[in-house]
C-alpha cells in the first residue's frame, strides 16, 4: 500500500517559481500512475498534471501547460511538480494521488485512489 506525503508548499510571489516534492512509502511506487491536483477555497478539487508509471507519458492542464513541469524519481519514490512563472490563480492546496498498480493516465480526481495531506501554495503581489 502506498501512502503519500507532499511537501514545498509555501508563499512566493508573482512570477516566482516553488517545487512541489511527493514522496511516497511502501512499495511498488514505480507502478504507479501519479498526478497533482488542486484545490482553492470554495472551488472543487482540479487536476493539474498527471505522469504515467512508463517513461515520458505526461498531461498537463490547460492552464499550467508551459508554466508547470512534473517529473518523477523512481529511485526515490518521489514526484515533484516544478512550478515557475506562478499566479494568483495558482493559490490553493496542492496534492498527490496514485493510481495503481498499472493505472492509467486519468484527469479525474476520483479514479485515483490515494492521496496525501496537502500542501498549501499561495502566490501573492
Amino acid at each position: 500500500q502506498v501512502q503519500l506525503a507532499e511537501s514545498g508548499g509555501g508563499l512566493v510571489q508573482i512570477g516566482g517559481s516553488l517545487r512541489l516534492s511527493c514522496e511516497a512509502s511502501g512499495r511498488s511506487f514505480s507502478t504507479y500512475t501519479m498526478a497533482w491536483f488542486r484545490q482553492a477555497p470554495g472551488k472543487e478539487r482540479e487536476f493539474v498534471s498527471t505522469i504515467h508509471w512508463t517513461p515520458g507519458d505526461v498531461a498537463y492542464a490547460d492552464s499550467v501547460k508551459g508554466r508547470f513541469t512534473i517529473s518523477r524519481d523512481n529511485a526515490k519514490n518521489t514526484v515533484y511538480l516544478q512550478m515557475n512563472s506562478l499566479k494568483p490563480e495558482d493559490t490553493a492546496v496542492y496534492y498527490c494521488a496514485a493510481r495503481g498498480p498499472y493505472g492509467g493516465i486519468s484527469y479525474y480526481s476520483y479514479e485515483y485512489d490515494k492521496w496525501g495531506q496537502g500542501t498549501q501554495v499561495t502566490v501573492s503581489s
